[in-house]
This record gives structure tokens, C-alpha cells and sequence, in this order.
């Protein structure tokens, strides 16, 4: 394909268009009966197995997924991003983040130099901090230990470590290195969030730890602003030093700041903020929380999935084949979402990660090259554990529109109940949900069979079921830090074949800046307005009215504003 093809033009992709005008005139009920086929569509690596024998495809629609993935130069692109090329061109970037999690022995060059030796001497000055602060030989300024950490970071600073602590929240080995300890994440710059964050923590013992690259990021810093205040009221201003860290690039903004840049963790420009879980964005809160040997199994986790990307042939290829099949989803079948369904509490919060990582990356309107896309990218992503979505969107997926689903399952429970006198345990009955979902997702209930159950007419309609709804099944053997590790893995790959296939750049995200600019321009507004009495001026009707509307209404809120956080 040539740098100037949009991949819609390929032969392979106008194939699969005619293609799918078959495949939409077959049933999962009927394809469900081929045994060779479902065996064909099991993939299984180090424990993990993927079963997407319940999508609406054929071996013949895999073949042709395929060619588009060869069309597409899928093998040289991913190649390019493992060897530290500048593949995200419009902020000319290297995608990194595999580095984060590699060997101390690996290789990864950009810029023709290895960058693995600085990503480690990070993580060791992690490991080296984080002992020190859960140890006790690093105390706060009344010489208190300092038990609680409160992480301020937003979107990827954020979402990822979040993901990764509820869902080591409850693995066992990772309890017991978290005793005493407590982990909170300070994400939206309303005041809520910051109450809800300190109530019932003591400054004493409190360390916070401030995520921006930049060190510029508006809520990130006002929230970091708002705990400086907090520490240096209760315990003064000195106390800061000991009580504040950074992860940052930007060392002269840190010490400016009153954070002595000593405690500074840096991560780079290669690893992109919804990517960056795996470096000192994620990895030094969680280590303060569960020793930094939990989190460096976790990182291994990722680093096998990794290894497994760069190297399976497509057909065994885990990421290569829930990306190349989203895509027939997306662009083929023209299902514009996607729910995400972990049958496990344990990771409430990986679907909002993912959410982030795929809507981010792949809700794009033009090529890498800056061609207007004469199709749809990217996915709406959501989702909900098992069983509660049952309970909530699951009848849509049912009975309404065709959401794929991807259905993940595990193994062995993080916390298995077994009650006297059953037989089934708790765990049993969760993931028999997981393994019946898919199939009443596939196989549906015709007519017939409500006649032959006796329902009355007038109630058939309503509980037929058409069937015919894709869905993947992956089935993990546990959720320790390692496989955890794993599953984000998995997913950031999966993201990223979707964007090489459709020729997009998944590793910007300029979206993002629209709102902010404007944000710029409203801030402004308010401080001029509140300092100066002046009108609202440069604005639509709609957003001046709204805005004055808002300054009359809050005057005497601001007129004598606190002095202090409100007393927790």
C-alpha cells in the first residue's frame, strides 16, 4: 500500500465489503455447528484463552482479514514501533511504552540510543523511595510515617493507576503488602473530589504525589496547589519537602513548586499519557502502596503480552486477532460500539481505562496522513462487571441494537467463598453467567420454541431473541499483578492494530486541546469579571447569557471565599 492509499481503497478491504453481504445472510447458530471452525478460532498463550468463535466470521473471513492486515503493512508497522521509530508524526514522537516494561537486559533504541538503561534507573530510584517510605525510614515533619498517599494526575495520569489498584485491591499476596497502607487518586479539579479524597486523612501522614509531565496541566496542578495548601496550614510551609513528590519532566517548574527535585520521577516524551501506566505514572504510587516486587510482576505481565505481540504469527497473535476483528466489526458490519464485560469485581475499573486508551487513540476523522477518512474509526467503548450489567444495559445488547462484547473471565477467584451445604460456590455461579452470555448472546430464542414452551402468543414477540450477536471470550487462569499486567497489555495492542489498519495516528491526541483552549479563553473571563466587575464580552449569546448568569448567581458565593480547605 502506498503512503498516499487510504486503506479503503485496497482490493482486500473491497473483498471483505462484498464479503460481509454473505456473512450477513448466516447465522452464529448455524456456524456454532462446525466444530472445526470453533476449534480453529481457540488461541491460547501462557495460561490466557481467547475464543472468538462466537464473531460472525468464517476461516474464509479470517483469510481475508488477513490479506487487509498484509494491505494494511500491519507486520512493518508494528516493527517500526518496537525499534523506536517516529511513528507518531504529527507531534514527531517514537510510541515507547514497551519499553517501560522490558528486561533490564533488553535492547530498545530511539534515536539510536538504548533507552532501557533509563527507564530502569527510574524504576530502581522508585524501588529505592518507595522502601524507604514503607519502611518508616523516610518520615513526614513531625516524624510521623507517612501511611497515606494521595495521587493527583488526570486522564492517563489517572485511569491506568487506578485501574491497576482496585484491581489489586483484593488479589491476596498484594493485601498483605498493602496492610496499614492507603492509595486515593485525586483526579477532577471540583472541589468534591478533593474532600472526598482528604476526609478522614491526617497531613502527618499523608505523602502526595503530583502527576504531570509538564508540570503545567491546569486541573492537576490547581488540585496540587489545593494539598500544598492543606500541608503547609497544618503543618507549614517547610513541610512540603517531605510531604510532596513529583512525576515530571519539567525539574525547574518542580522546584519552583517548593518539591525539592530530588524527589522527581521522570518518565519521557515517548510514552504517551493513556499509555503511561507502566512507567513512574503508575508504578511509583503503586509501589508506595504494595511494594514495588507486586508491581514489577505486573510489569512482566505486560512485558510477556509485548513479547507475544511482536513475535506470534497473526493466526496465534492474541492483540492481532481481537484488533483485526473489531475492525470487520466496526467498519464491515457497521457497530459502532463495543462493552466491555469483566466478570470480576476485581476490575470495575478497567473498562473506564479502556475506555480512555481506545476512544482516545482511535477517535480520529482523518489518516496519518491528513486525508478526511471516507469511513467511521474508532469504537464507543463502555462497560460494567458481571454480573451487574446484567441488571442494567445487558437488555439492549439483548433485544436492541448489535453491541459486540467482549466477555472476560477468570479462573481461580481472588476470593473464593465456599457456603456450607453448596454446592456450587459463589465463584461457579459468576462465571456460569460468563459462560451462558455469550451463547444467549449468539444463539438467541426463535418463535418455535416459545410455542413449544406454551407462551402465549401475544408475549412471543417480546421474548424472542434474534441472536446473531458477536462476542469474544477470554478466560485468564488468575488476576495476580502478572496477569493483571497482561490484560492492559492486551488491550493497548489491540488499540493499536486497529489504528494501523486504518492508517490513523492512535498516539496523538489533539482533541483534547479544543476545550482546553476555550477553557483558557472562559477563565479568563471569570478572573477579569470577579477582579474588575468587567461584563461579559467575546462570546455567542448562549455562552454570555449562561456565563453572566453564573457570575450574578455566585457573587456572593466568592465575595468572602474561605481561607482554608473545608475541616474534614
Amino acid at each position: 500500500m502506498s503512503k498516499s492509499t487510504i486503506i479503503c481503497d485496497t482490493e482486500p478491504w473491497k473483498d471483505l465489503k462484498a464479503h460481509v453481504e454473505d456473512m450477513k445472510k448466516t447465522h452464529l447458530r448455524e456456524l456454532m455447528t462446525d466444530t472445526e471452525r470453533c476449534k480453529s478460532m481457540m488461541v491460547e498463550f501462557d495460561g490466557i484463552m481467547l475464543d472468538y468463535s462466537r464473531q460472525c466470521a468464517t476461516l474464509d473471513t479470517m483469510d481475508k482479514l488477513f490479506k487487509l492486515a498484509e494491505a494494511a503493512c500491519l507486520k512493518q508497522k508494528i516493527t517500526r514501533m518496537f525499534n523506536g521509530e517516529r511513528i507518531n508524526i504529527t507531534e514527531n514522537r517514537p510510541v515507547l511504552h514497551i519499553a517501560l516494561r522490558a528486561s533490564r537486559d533488553a535492547v530498545i533504541h530511539c534515536d539510536g540510543k538504548n533507552v532501557v538503561p533509563d527507564v530502569w534507573q527510574v524504576l530502581d530510584k522508585i524501588r529505592e523511595f518507595s522502601e524507604r517510605v514503607r519502611s518508616g525510614s523516610w518520615l513526614g515533619a513531625t516524624g510521623k510515617a507517612l501511611t497515606d498517599v494521595v495521587s493527583i494526575g488526570i486522564g492517563g495520569s489517572f485511569l491506568g493507576p487506578l485501574f491497576v489498584h482496585t484491581a489489586l485491591q483484593t488479589e491476596p499476596e498484594a493485601i498483605g503488602c498493602a496492610r496499614g497502607r492507603q492509595l486515593c487518586f485525586l483526579a477532577n479539579v471540583d472541589p468534591i473530589d478533593i474532600a472526598r479524597n482528604i476526609a478522614g486523612l491526617n497531613p502527618e501522614t499523608t505523602l502526595v504525589v503530583v502527576v504531570s509531565k509538564t508540570f503545567t496541566t491546569a486541573e492537576t496542578m490547581l488540585n496540587a496547589r489545593t494539598l500544598r495548601e492543606w500541608i503547609s496550614s497544618a503543618l507549614g510551609p517547610q513541610a512540603v519537602a517531605k510531604h510532596m513528590v513529583a512525576v515530571s519532566t519539567n525539574l525547574t517548574l518542580v522546584e519552583k513548586f517548593g518539591i525539592d527535585p530530588n524527589n522527581a520521577f521522570a518518565f519521557w516524551d515517548w510514552v504517551g499519557g493513556r499509555y503511561s501506566v507502566c512507567s513512574a505514572v503508575g508504578v511509583l504510587p503503586l509501589s508506595l502502596q504494595y511494594g514495588f516486587s507486586t508491581v514489577e510482576k505486573f510489569l512482566k505481565g505486560a512485558s510477556s503480552i509485548d513479547q507475544h505481540f511482536y513475535s506470534a504469527p497473526f493466526e496465534e497473535n492474541i492483540p492481532v486477532l481481537l484488533g483485526l476483528l473489531s475492525i470487520w466489526n466496526v467498519s464491515f458490519h457497521g457497530h459502532p460500539a463495543r462493552a466491555i464485560l469483566p466478570y470480576s469485581q476485581a476490575l470495575e475499573k478497567f473498562a473506564p481505562h479502556i475506555q480512555q486508551v481506545s476512544m482516545e487513540s482511535n477517535g480520529k476523522g482523518v489518516s496519518i496522513d491528513g486525508v478526511v477518512l471516507p469511513f467511521e474509526a474508532g469504537e464507543i467503548d463502555f462497560g460494567e462487571p458481571g454480573t451487574n450489567g446484567q441488571h442494567s444495559f445487558y437488555q439492549l445488547i439483548h433485544q436492541g441494537r448489535v453491541i459486540p462484547c467482549d466477555f472476560i473471565g477468570v479462573v481461580k477467584s481472588q476470593q473464593p467463598v465456599y457456603l456450607k451445604g453448596e454446592v456450587v460456590s459463589n465463584h461457579d455461579e459468576l462465571m456460569s453467567n460468563f459462560f451462558a452470555q455469550p451463547d444467549a448472546l449468539a444463539y438467541g430464542k426463535m418463535p418455535e420454541q416459545l410455542r413449544n414452551e406454551n407462551v402465549t402468543e401475544n408475549l412471543i414477540p417480546h421474548k424472542t431473541f434474534s441472536g446473531n450477536r458477536p462476542s469474544f471470550s477470554l478466560l485468564l487462569p488468575s488476576l495476580n499483578a502478572y496477569n493483571i499486567g497482561q490484560l492492559l497489555a492486551i488491550y493497548e495492542h489491540r488499540v493499536a492494530v486497529q489504528g494501523f489498519i486504518w492508517g490513523i495516528n492512535s498516539f496523538d491526541q489533539w482533541g483534547v486541546e479544543l476545550g482546553k483552549s476555550l477553557a483558557s479563553q472562559v477563565r479568563k473571563q471569570l478572573s477579569a469579571s470577579r477582579e474588575k466587575g468587567e461584563p461579559v464580552k467575546g462570546f455567542n449569546f448562549s455562552t454570555t447569557t449562561l456565563l453572566t448568569k453564573y457570575l450574578e448567581a455566585s457573587a456572593d458565593i466568592t465575595s468572602d471565599p474561605p481561607t482554608h480547605l473545608p475541616h474534614m
